[in-house]
């Protein structure tokens, strides 16, 4: 027990900063400072008065925008501006059907948009849960259990085994008090607090006098003065980094805004041009607004917001089949760019279960196999199990960490969990894969008397009777060892303690991340029945040393490795110790800077005295910081941002929410993942599983394929619309196509036909090639020559068929019909081209994708009601065509289809044969 002094208070007004260090201040400082006794707490008329001044213990929500504001903002883009005023325009020229149809286009982009908005939740909601309901504490001299709520700064509050810190607490009292703060930090062993202060620029993680919101008493009890509530707590903060994180936009509504924007200037331009030179021939104003109209419906893509929204809608499908649960749908192809994932390590990495993977004992050493809570493994010696009848010093050691414990493993629903602490419960695991178990030794060693760990003495001790009275003892190996006089070998017989040899063990044990603790026993009279200090001061057997460490997940590895085969870096940034998490990330596999072979670890402390226009070298440089506080997380996503990376940040815990917000996608964990990290991120693993990232990925790359196979195969379509209409001008005849046509072909199409490429499988070696660069354009200059060409094919033969209908004596509407279904039977053709972009259709299989057949059947029964039916023949002013129209017009599209395949063949000739030269050039040099 400890316990402060306390001198009386001077009664003052209370006044508090919000950024006062009060882990550096004596405990009796805080106390003073917030004007309140350690045994009496606040009066209820102070609390009255704080409760006034400082509000109530909870968080702010986030101001939320209106869901009509919300749908309005639908509207805010540049081509739909646009369509409004197509529609505008079509209403005062009394052309009321084209004006419904265009403004039912711009309608049901809007509701499409909204709706995939709304699903996306805002990122802070689960905070305020995170509060503990109820908390104990002192006030007027008494216990009392109140809501949490009603914490104000200066309440005495007291917290034991399985409790959560309902505030921020400065502890001025403690008792063996074991804290675990892995969701706020990141660190994997429960923190041992104690009421000393520290250095004013520690880390959250080293800041042994407070306890912090939300984290969780894993052992001992404790007394605190709160500091902080609400908004002020350490969660507080992470709440306003998150609100403060900027929503960024994914690299494909980046390229697209970016095209909309340019199609509306060409588009402004063109059509004022066309305006103007209609004007000027003498066309009536109605007549000279309907060919600008129909000119800007034409090269607007109406169907690709909405294609694009449901081929990410099918993306997250076949996401969620491999483990990936998508929160917001651009993150579909977001991870198709990726080229920079920021891992946490407990949970993510790792197992986030402590395990033994070492023991020296008798001078020997063992390894331990089998990973986490599971008691399945063997104790080795080489690579033959140890037998303990042969091996007492080992059989010593394994007892003393399974009777010096207060822990136990317990299996619920086919899952082992720890009842106590992680650190004891691995060395239950450890004796256990021994085949010891606990309820059968204490039959013959009951416990009679315990000393509990204590920070002044650095270990715990058990006093055993029955037939052999024995004290064991386990702690750091420095206690240990000052208490030891001899140590035990396998035989079982006494040798001198050889000191130095241990130090060296454990330092090599330490290099390597393992926490290490130390066991001795000593016999005594059977009298005995209780222990203090002074029987375990001297005279202690030394019995070993067992190494444990929060192990890598085996699939991690593999996923980490196929990751940096792709080109994508992973880095690796916890709240844990350097030399941990630097050893994890050498097991895991990753790159990185290096030093005397090995990988460099930064940790929080001097990421403080990096500058921000350094930190963009060291972020690319480094692949492991550790002791990182929330804030820095964040500081380190934007650094790599700002050198252009594409970045995924995943995480679990509280801490890791500002980085999850501010990165391009934020991976959360769906077992082990707080609330507050799951509504921050983009992505949730249902798995935790590293591996399943490495799987996302390739999904996500896949969808980016056929999404750009979407948009390869939609903009020459609207190129083709533009270009016939300013052929049409041109050469000053009618419009070949109506606005209303052009609605028809671009919307049925782009359902139709273009969402079909959607179900394409992924394309072989996807995960070969490095990340797609988040510059680079969606169409390369490849594809703009097959956009030029194919538009240019459409221009032809609309046109063209359209001349020639009316010169064969046909009807407008007859001659508009067959321009219309040119557009829609050559997009059917050129669709079969667009399944792949490079490889011929022979390569990626003719029946590989049965739905790019069944769209082109409907879209085909639909083209048919378009010219037969009188409803259809009213409301698009369309008009039943003959055998032989129709049978040119599909000439055209084989015809089509032959071309674009003759360039793709040539093009994919020519792109393996540079692919071989550039293999063969270093061979040659």
């Amino acid at each position: 027990m400890r316990v402060t002094q306390e001198k009386p208070l001077n009664k003052r007004p209370l006044t508090l900063e919000k950024q006062y260090p009060w882990h550096s201040l004596k405990a009796i400082e805080a106390l003073n400072l917030l004007q309140v006794s350690a045994d009496e707490g606040l009066s209820d008329e102070e609390v009255e008065l704080r409760r006034e001044q400082f509000g109530r213990n909870v968080m702010t929500p986030k101001k939320q925008q209106s869901a009509f504001v919300r749908f309005l903002l639908q509207f805010h883009q540049p081509l739909i501006y646009i369509l409004l005023a197509a529609t505008l325009v079509t209403i005062l020229l009394e052309e009321y059907v084209d004006a419904i149809v265009i403004f039912a286009v711009v309608f049901i982009n809007a509701i499409i948009g909204y709706v995939q908005e709304s699903k996306a939740l805002e990122a802070i909601d689960a905070l305020a849960n995170s509060m503990t309901a109820r908390a104990q504490v002192i006030r007027n001299g008494t216990k009392q259990n109140i809501d949490a709520q009603e914490l104000v700064p200066g309440d005495i509050v007291l917290v034991q085994s399985g409790d959560k810190f309902p505030a921020d607490v400065r502890l001025v009292r403690t008792r063996d008090l074991k804290v675990d703060e892995s969701a706020l930090t990141g660190e994997s062993v429960a923190v041992e607090k104690e009421d000393t202060p520290v250095a004013a620029d520690d880390v959250l993680g080293d800041r042994l006098g407070m306890g912090f919101s939300s984290t969780v008493v894993t052992y001992g009890q404790g007394k605190g003065i709160v500091t902080a509530i609400g908004d002020q707590t350490e969660v507080g903060k992470i709440q306003k980094s998150i609100a403060g994180a900027q929503d960024l936009e994914t690299p494909l509504t980046i390229k697209i805004k970016e095209f909309s924007r340019l199609l509306l200037w060409v588009i402004l331009g063109l059509s004022a041009t066309v305006f103007v030179v209609e004007y000027i021939r003498g066309a009536g104003l109605g007549e000279t607004f309907m060919v600008a109209v129909a000119l800007a419906v034409g090269a607007i893509p109406e169907g690709l917001p909405v294609a694009v929204t449901i081929m990410l809608a099918l993306g997250v499908s076949k996401m969620a089949r491999r483990r990936a649960i998508i929160r917001k749908l651009v993150a579909v192809e977001t991870l198709g760019s990726t080229n920079i994932i920021c891992s946490d390590k407990t949970g993510t990495l790792t197992e986030n279960q402590m395990t033994v993977q070492q023991i020296v004992a008798g001078g020997k050493t063992y390894t331990v196999s089998g990973l986490g809570y599971r008691p399945e493994g063997d104790i080795l010696a080489g690579e033959q199990t140890v037998n303990l009848s042969t091996n007492a010093a080992l059989e010593q050691c394994l007892k003393a960490g399974l009777l010096c414990n207060d822990s136990s493993v317990k299996e619920k629903d086919g899952q082992w969990h720890i009842e106590g602490d992680p650190t004891e419960g691995a060395l239950v695991v450890s004796a256990q894969k021994a085949q010891l178990e606990a309820w059968k030794l204490e039959q013959d060693l009951p416990r009679k008397d315990s000393i509990p760990f204590e920070s002044e003495y650095q270990y715990m001790a058990t006093l055993h009777g029955g037939n052999s009275p024995v004290i064991y003892m386990k702690g750091s190996v420095e206690a240990i060892l000052e208490r030891s006089e001899q140590a035990m070998l396998p035989n079982g017989e006494m040798t001198g303690l050889d000191k130095e040899a241990i130090h060296k063990h454990v330092e090599q044990m330490a290099s390597e991340g393992l926490r290490v603790l130390a066991f001795a026993m000593a016999s005594v009279p059977a009298d005995m029945d209780g222990i203090d200090h002074v029987n375990t001061k001297a005279g202690m057997v030394f019995l070993g040393v067992q190494g444990m460490i929060d192990p890598p997940r085996k699939e991690a590895v593999e996923a980490v490795k196929l990751c940096q085969q792709a080109g994508i870096g992973v880095k690796m940034i916890t709240g844990d110790h350097a030399v941990t998490a630097a050893a994890i990330a050498s097991q895991i596999g990753l790159k990185g800077r290096r030093e005397n072979g090995k990988l460099v670890a930064i940790t929080g402390k001097e990421l403080q005295q990096i500058q921000d226009r350094d930190l963009e070298d060291t972020a690319e440089e480094v692949s492991v910081f550790a002791r990182v506080a929330p804030d820095q997380k964040l500081r380190l996503v934007k650094a790599l941002q700002a050198r252009g990376h594409v970045v995924a940040m995943t995480g679990d815990g509280v801490n890791d929410g500002p980085a999850l917000k501010q990165a391009n996608i934020g991976i959360a964990m769906g077992i082990t993942g707080t609330d507050v990290a799951k509504d921050a991120s983009d992505m949730v693993l249902t798995d935790d599983n590293f591996s399943s990232i490495e799987g996302a990925v390739e999904e996500g790359r896949g969808v980016f394929d056929n999404l750009t196979k979407f948009i390869v195969w939609t903009l020459p379509t609207n190129l083709g619309e533009g270009l016939v209409i300013l052929a049409a001008v041109i050469v000053g005849s009618q419009l070949p196509v109506l606005p209303v046509q052009l609605l028809w072909i671009n919307m049925t199409t782009a359902v139709l036909l273009g969402l079909t490429l959607a179900f394409e499988p992924k394309e072989p070696g996807i995960m070969d090639r490095p990340p797609r660069p988040s510059d680079e354009p969606i169409l390369t200059y490849d594809l703009i020559m097959r956009t030029l060409l194919v538009g240019t094919i459409l221009l032809i033969t609309s046109f063209g068929l359209y001349l020639y209908e009316v010169e064969q004596g046909a009807t407008t509407a007859e001659a508009q019909t067959v321009a219309t279904t040119v557009f829609v039977v050559l997009e059917a053709f050129y669709l079969l081209s667009c399944r792949s972009l490079v490889r011929p259709m022979q390569e990626i299989g003719f029946f590989t994708n049965l739905w790019v057949y069944y769209g082109i059947a409907a879209m085909f029964f639909f083209q048919a009601l378009f010219v037969y039916t009188p409803f259809m023949n009213t409301l698009f002013s369309s008009s039943p065509l003959d055998a032989m129209q129709v049978l040119r017009i599909f000439g055209a599209g084989v015809l089509l289809l032959i071309i674009v395949s003759i360039e793709k063949y040539i093009r994919f000739k020519v792109d393996r044969r540079k692919k071989a030269i550039a293999r063969e050039m270093p061979n040659l040099s």
